[in-house]
């Protein structure tokens, strides 16, 4: 598990637009159309060499009737230890990806996630910000991106 210690809107700010900047280089350089792995190792290459903290396929556990599963499914990359960032190279994405990324947040106890979808004509029409929890004093622009309980991901 991750740390609960405040996260502030500055980092969060600074981490997901690192992430989203080498995500849009990426996509531009190698377009759509590669399996999600082949995005998923570039991207954790690119972000390291940016000098942040990345881990591949983050084990997450989950407690189900008092019992512990250590690696009951992964997250794609755990950024800084603070942002997950989920891949996807599909025609579109349909609600459960947002849900099953929201599941990971919780399941981490982190406030903020990405979802990316490489296969979208551009990588903006592919980006998707999922958001957990935020402090009051929190960056309004990840609020604003919030979606909905009830609502389907924009596609």
């Amino acid at each position: 598990m991750t740390s609960t210690a405040k996260i502030s809107a500055t980092e969060l700010d600074t981490i997901t637009g690192q992430i989203i900047d080498a995500a849009i280089a990426l996509h531009r350089n190698l377009g759509p159309g590669l399996l999600e792995h082949v995005y998923e190792v570039l991207l954790a290459d690119e972000l390291t060499r940016r000098g942040l903290r990345v881990v591949r396929q983050q084990p997450v556990a989950i407690t189900h009737a008092g019992r512990v599963f250590d690696e009951a499914f992964r997250a794609d990359l755990l950024v800084a230890g603070k942002v997950i960032v989920e891949i996807k190279s599909i025609e579109r994405l349909a609600p459960v990806h947002t849900k099953q990324l929201l599941t990971y947040l919780r399941m981490l106890n982190l406030p903020v996630g990405l979802l990316l979808n490489f296969n979208a004509a551009t990588l903006r029409e592919g980006l998707h910000r999922v958001i957990n929890r935020l402090e009051a004093d929190q960056s309004p622009a990840l609020r604003i991106n919030q979606p909905s309980k009830d609502a389907p991901p924009p596609l």
